[in-house]
């Protein structure tokens, strides 16, 4: 790759002279020599080989070559700022990138207006987002591989803070056969249906869950997929209310009239991966921590 030709400064003060209206106004912005102005236009477009401004009456303009070019030197001129910044923010100590595991069950509109508020003022911090269900989050934070988790059943060690609760219900479509037994349901009606299970995606000691009594079960990846699945009548499954409140409202989905066992409740919590923390890990776990509350505050369950 062949080095620039033209400066940084040279593209300014272009941008100087068609913002503020001429040579003279350019110099006095810049607390510059309006002939030091001149000497870098000219020097800009001899190395261009194309003219960029023409005078027109006392007023400089841009010609067509000018606009073209201005308009990709200003976006130059705003990625070397922001590069700048960067530069001094992570002097300060904010983080280059965060690595933010969270299991799937973890309510997504939450979490996006959590990501949402943090763009603001990541001061060019990158998110790692990556998706986990069950034992992930724990292998993440036991491997290091995170900077911030949410996941269920932290290690008291790694000082994880409660979030919020998340209820699971035994669903299936309404015309599955479990539905047209029209009574109570035993784990023994269980066992001779397919059941949909979520597979753990940790690696360290996995363990899909749902009831894994039935003899018949069919593995997804996703909660999602497991939402889908039970949705086109392919078995049963728990899934996280909150993500099949629409479909047990329309009848898409209904729950199983099991004797016992119906729901099941399972904590979710908030860790830091590194004993220190940086301030934009810090910040997106407050940001998080708040979503969370509202969450609780609005939901019906």
């Amino acid at each position: 790759m062949r080095p620039p030709h033209i400066s940084l400064d040279q593209w300014r003060v272009l941008q100087a002279i068609v913002d503020h209206g001429g040579y003279a106004q350019a110099a006095a912005a810049l607390h510059r020599s309006q002939s030091s102005i001149s000497y870098a236009i000219k020097q800009l477009q001899m190395q261009l080989g194309v003219a960029v401004l023409e005078v027109r009456g006392r007023k400089a303009q841009l010609t067509g070559a000018g606009e073209a070019l201005l308009g990709r030197a200003r976006q130059l001129l705003e990625e070397a700022v922001a590069l700048e910044d960067l530069a001094h923010h992570l002097e300060q100590g904010w983080e280059a990138a965060i690595r933010l595991v969270v299991d799937a069950a973890f309510p997504a509109d939450q979490l996006l207006n959590a990501l949402h508020a943090f763009a603001p003022q990541d001061r060019g911090t990158r998110v790692l987002l990556e998706e986990v269900v069950l034992s992930g989050a724990l292998d993440a934070l036991e491997q290091g591989q995170a900077d911030l988790i949410i996941g269920a059943e932290l290690p008291s060690a790694s000082l994880a803070d409660p979030l919020l609760e998340i209820e699971f219900v035994a669903v299936a479509h309404p015309d599955h056969p479990l539905h047209g037994l029209a009574r109570k349901l035993k784990m023994a009606d269980l066992e001779k249906e397919m059941q949909v299970v979520v597979k753990d995606s940790g690696q360290q000691a996995p363990r899909d869950f749902g009831w894994l009594g039935a003899e018949h079960r069919w593995t997804v990846s996703s909660i999602e997929t497991a939402v889908t699945t039970i949705r086109h009548g392919l078995g049963y499954g728990w899934l996280p209310r909150h993500q099949i409140q629409d479909e047990l409202q329309n009848g898409k989905l209904v729950p199983l009239p099991l004797a016992s066992g119906q729901t099941y409740r399972t904590h979710l919590y908030l860790a830091f991966g590194q004993e220190h923390p940086g301030p934009a890990a810090q910040l997106l776990s407050e940001l998080i921590r708040k979503q969370a509350d509202s969450w609780l505050n609005q939901s019906p369950f």
